[in-house]
């Protein structure tokens, strides 16, 4: 076998896109083991109208994963899924071609059937999982409720979580309020419907107290009446760093259905690892999360104009308390380095040592 299909590391979408970036690329940035990757077209989504203004690049990505099934890897780490065009083929030659395979995957692709255009019923994220969690040795899930899901198809389920690096964020260190105060959300052109959700409530916080929306990572107005006190920054390695320290209050709605129980609360995490007080849905592992980062949930429209009105009209050093110690907790308990070791182990790195 080739020197360097020795440790594959198999994601859809490349460093761009926070999944591979978070549960992939980060921990191989720490871990420095050699592992080749394969990120098919390295683009930050596998949206079809992306894939094909790249059909070159688009079949050598194929060729690729079939000469990675043909090498036997003695070590394979697939992260959701290989191809956005396979029904599951790739995904059952890959993982049994190598030697010791695990999947990883932290969203609830089990419920995603396809909904939503022809592509995607052509490809449906929930037949590839299940196939996938079958045929791994070792499957690594984001959370409790993906890791139930899987153990009903897998013996051997680890749960580790979507962790994150507190050196990527700037920490917040003024806790009074801006004039107007200013709210904030990061995330993909895909997730920000959700703050749809929560319209009537921002636009009362609004009318109470002036306030603006910040949102890092989108840039084409989507949210109708309220885009009027919507600020957009596009995302990049800095804005990222720097935009939540900026904020004075970070939110996290989610709409109430099964896919959201299987989410893994980054957004919440990525607001405390800047010491930013939050209020988010508490959904799934986001209940868990606010419990432990001690942060306000919120689930009706007016317990959203409630929370966010307290945290807003808080003393600076409540909200400073707050931001301060979701921060640290973070850095106990959902930092990569407090779980370096449980994914080292996970992957048996000590074990395939070359």
């Amino acid at each position: 076998m080739d020197r360097h299909l020795d440790r594959c590391a198999i994601t859809p979408y490349g460093r761009g896109a926070g999944s591979s970036r978070v549960r992939v690329f980060q921990w191989l940035d720490r871990v420095g083991t050699g592992f080749t990757v394969s990120s098919y077209l390295s683009l930050s989504s596998a949206a079809p109208r992306r894939l094909l203004r790249h059909p070159a690049a688009l079949a050598r990505a194929e060729m690729r994963l079939a000469a990675i099934a043909r090498g036997r890897p003695r070590l394979l780490l697939l992260h959701r899924e290989a191809s956005p065009l396979s029904r599951g083929w790739w995904e059952r030659s890959l993982l049994s071609s190598a030697q010791f395979a695990v999947y990883d995957f932290d969203d609830a692709l089990q419920w995603d059937v396809g909904d939503g255009g022809l592509a995607r019923r052509f490809a449906p994220k929930a037949q590839k999982a299940r196939l996938a969690v079958s045929r791994a040795d070792r499957v690594i899930a984001g959370n409790a409720v993906l890791a139930e899901w899987a153990s009903r198809l897998q013996r051997d389920v680890v749960v580790i979580p979507s962790c994150v690096a507190l050196e990527d964020y700037t920490a917040k260190t003024s806790y009074a309020l801006h004039d107007p105060p200013r709210l904030g959300w990061i995330g993909s052109p895909d997730n920000e419907a959700c703050l749809l959700l929560i319209a009537e409530a921002l636009a009362e916080i609004h009318r109470c107290t002036g306030a603006r929306l910040t949102l890092i990572g989108t840039t084409t107005p989507s949210l109708g009446s309220i885009e009027a006190f919507v600020d957009r920054v596009p995302w990049s390695p800095e804005s990222q760093r720097t935009g939540l320290a900026d904020m004075d209050i970070g939110l996290m709605p989610l709409p109430t259905d099964s896919y959201s129980l299987g989410k893994c609360g980054y957004k919440l995490l990525q607001y405390a690892a800047a010491g930013l007080p939050a209020v988010a849905s508490p959904l799934g592992v986001n209940a868990e999360l606010l419990h432990a980062l001690g942060l306000p949930a919120a689930h009706s429209q007016d317990e959203w104009v409630t929370a966010v009105l307290g945290l807003i009209g808080a003393s600076q050093a409540e909200r400073e308390r707050l931001g301060r110690g979701a921060r640290s907790t973070a850095a106990r308990r959902y930092s990569y380095d407090a779980w370096l070791p449980a994914w080292t182990a996970a992957l048996e790195l000590g074990r395939l040592t070359p």
